[in-house]
């Protein structure tokens, strides 16, 4: 296939209780590469079905949790055995859908099976606990142990929903929890059809999707037989997600956007290599990931080097649509976006800042998509909002600094705190500065969504999050602590 499906052949329906169920109400799909394309329709819930998935997964808790964590780990590993067959297919759709190019949302896909296995890989650690001997004044024994949190709703965005659900959903699962997955409204297809495959060898309840309104998905948040909402989005959606789950004292996981800083030391290697590196964590998925570099900062010295680098790579750009041959660079999502892009870009122009852009937009059966032409924002005053907001679109600025404590000063002089990243060829220069960036997440020599560790904690500081995804951390989310402590007469009799 070398252009988009306009038939509508791609519908979804809601997965509710182990049983797929269509509504009167659908999402329509559109192909953000081409205005008024459908690439096919979900089921919308009402908030009576939403109301009746949370049931599902409240009545599905109890056996699940039941469970030995060895039971739930090998029917979830029976669960994805065959999760590859429909890979091709799961990523032309996505990659309608979401406007990104085929490669990168069959590997979305395939991130989801292998979170999905590493977490598995967890399963010997999640019941591990401690005891409290009795001590001077104390005198019990104290068993220390997890257990899960009950139903567990879990709200994913439309630029890798596949991948980034598998840093939360195995996990939620293995700890015996029962889960509801929200798929993103504008991309709910390719992520629907996974999880119902999924959930289908599951026991009915224990996984459920359901897509909709946002005005009919508070119950999904505010119901009070739901005891965590894990949400990944923009900072806004994650405000308003903490706003709503306070009303019931839910427990929240945010993992929000970033301003990611990239510092490039005096003797950073800016060879191919490097620069190959750094122009995938600027440009992967047309810059619309969180973990993206969001701002360069380079020592004056290797400006001009570095900048030259990342032109070489923007000139062998073609933007197009994502199914099509050749293309490397998809649309923006949303129009929305499209126009806030458009307009900082416009901004650092009026303010005098060098914009160098590169690439051709689309014209014919294209014309009108959500294209924009990536650009380099060279030493932009630091106050402008290619700067200091997130971009989410193929820009980025580059600035000069002269002093290490200069970009240091720089790179955590921002709202966020989700990732960063030092270039030095110096071991003990990346470990310093890297040991000083607020940030969850410091790459050396490297950073981004494909360099990111499986097997470590994710998720931000500051306005980028709170909580932990991935690993042992991102299990024991999903699970609050129990104490048990048992009277102990011969140490009461000693005192």
């Amino acid at each position: 296939m070398t252009s988009a499906q306009t038939d509508r052949s791609v519908r979804t329906g809601l997965f509710i209780g182990g049983e797929e169920r269509f509504t009167g109400a659908v999402l329509e799909i559109v192909d953000p590469a081409r205005p008024g394309i459908v690439v096919g329709e979900a089921a919308a819930a009402s908030p009576g079905d939403v109301a009746d998935a949370v049931a599902a997964a409240k009545g599905a808790y109890p056996g699940w949790a039941a469970l030995s964590v060895r039971e739930r780990a090998d029917a979830m590993a029976a669960a994805i055995a065959d999760i590859a067959a429909d890979r091709d297919t799961d990523a032309e759709i996505l990659s309608q859908e979401n406007g990104k190019v085929r490669m990168e949302a069959w590997v979305d896909a395939l991130v989801f099976e292998i979170r999905w296995q590493l977490a598995l890989a967890l399963a010997d650690e999640v019941e591990e606990g401690k005891v409290l001997e009795p001590a001077p004044g104390i005198p019990v024994t104290t068993q220390v142990s997890h257990q899960p949190l009950g139903v567990v709703t879990i709200i994913v965005p439309f630029n890798w929903p596949i991948a980034i659900l598998g840093a939360s959903l195995p996990h939620a699962l293995l700890a015996g929890n029962a889960v509801i997955v929200k798929p993103p409204p504008s991309a709910p297809l390719a992520t629907s059809r996974v999880v119902q495959r999924v959930a289908e060898k599951l026991p009915p309840g224990v996984l459920n999707v359901v897509n909709g309104r946002d005005e009919d998905m508070s119950g999904l948040i505010q119901s009070t037989d739901v005891a965590k909402v894990c949400f990944t989005g923009s900072v806004n959606g994650g405000k308003r997600i903490m706003e709503m789950a306070a009303r019931t004292l839910t427990r929240v996981t945010l993992e929000l956007g970033g301003n990611d800083a990239a510092i490039f030391t005096e003797d950073a290697v800016l060879d191919d290599k490097h620069l190959d590196r750094l122009f995938a964590a600027v440009y992967d998925t047309t810059g619309q990931i969180c973990m993206n570099a969001k701002r360069v900062y380079v020592h004056r010295s290797r400006m001009q080097e570095l900048v030259a680098g990342l032109e070489s790579r923007l000139a062998q750009v073609r933007l197009g649509h994502g199914l099509d041959e050749g293309t490397t660079m998809g649309p923006l999502h949303q129009s929305a976006q499209k126009a806030f892009v458009d307009e900082i870009v416009q901004e650092a122009k009026d303010a005098g800042a060098d914009v160098r852009e590169f690439g051709e937009l689309p014209g014919g059966k294209l014309a009108g998509g959500n294209f924009v032409r990536p650009a380099i924002v060279v030493d932009p005053d630091p106050g402008l909002r290619v700067v200091t907001q997130e971009q989410f679109g193929p820009v980025i600025p580059v600035l000069p600094f002269d002093t290490e404590e200069e970009a240091i000063a720089a790179a955590n002089d921002s709202w966020g705190g989700l990732c960063g990243s030092v270039w030095t060829a110096d071991p003990e220069t990346a470990q310093r500065i890297a040991s000083r960036l607020v940030c969850g997440y410091v790459w050396v020599n490297d950073h981004g969504a494909t360099r990111l560790d499986l097997r470590a904690p994710f998720g931000g500081m500051k306005q980028s999050g709170m909580g932990r995804e991935q690993g042992i951390e991102g299990v024991r989310a999903f699970q609050d602590s129990r104490a048990i402590a048992t009277l102990d007469e011969a140490a009461v009799a000693a005192h």
